[in-house]
């Protein structure tokens, strides 16, 4: 598998993000979908990876700055076509090591709190994230689950 930089314009990595953002608003409220669309994770604030299986698009990732010391997880999502392969935990990899490579001391995500986000709380657990508070421009939200980890 390789990860690699993306410029979100490839039709798989366009459709897998759309079909991201579908999941998100059909098990969460439209108030706690925190996704971002595709012109969102074309900032410059945010670097954006693919993971390829060959020609198959496995999965993606983002890493936005939130400050010169703090990271944010953003758009994590495996392709159906590979689902329970360990896609996510090499992504989850890469933009740690990222994260450290740029200096980070901190890095901190958002998630959801229903049950289908079960397995990705359980993946950013055993990565070393913990519960913590929002963070950023987040505020309380039942249906999040804030995690940090230090670097």
């Amino acid at each position: 598998m390789d990860i690699l930089l993306d410029d979100l314009r490839h039709p798989a990595v366009i459709a897998l993000l759309q079909e991201h953002l579908d999941w998100m608003h059909r098990t969460s409220p439209p108030e706690s979908v925190h996704a971002l669309d595709l012109d969102a994770l074309r900032g410059n604030d945010i670097t954006f990876w693919a993971a390829w299986d060959g020609e198959a698009l496995a999965g993606c990732g983002a890493l936005r700055q939130l400050d010169a010391a703090h990271g944010e997880v953003k758009s994590m999502r495996t392709a159906q076509t590979h689902l329970r392969r360990g896609v996510a935990q090499r992504m989850l990899d890469h933009v740690v090591d990222e994260a450290r490579r740029r200096g980070y001391q901190r890095l901190s995500l958002e998630t959801g709190s229903m049950a289908y986000f079960a397995p990705a709380r359980a993946l950013y657990a055993r990565a070393g994230f913990v519960p913590c508070a929002p963070f950023g421009d987040y505020i309380e939200d039942p249906n999040s689950v804030f995690m940090t980890r230090t670097l």
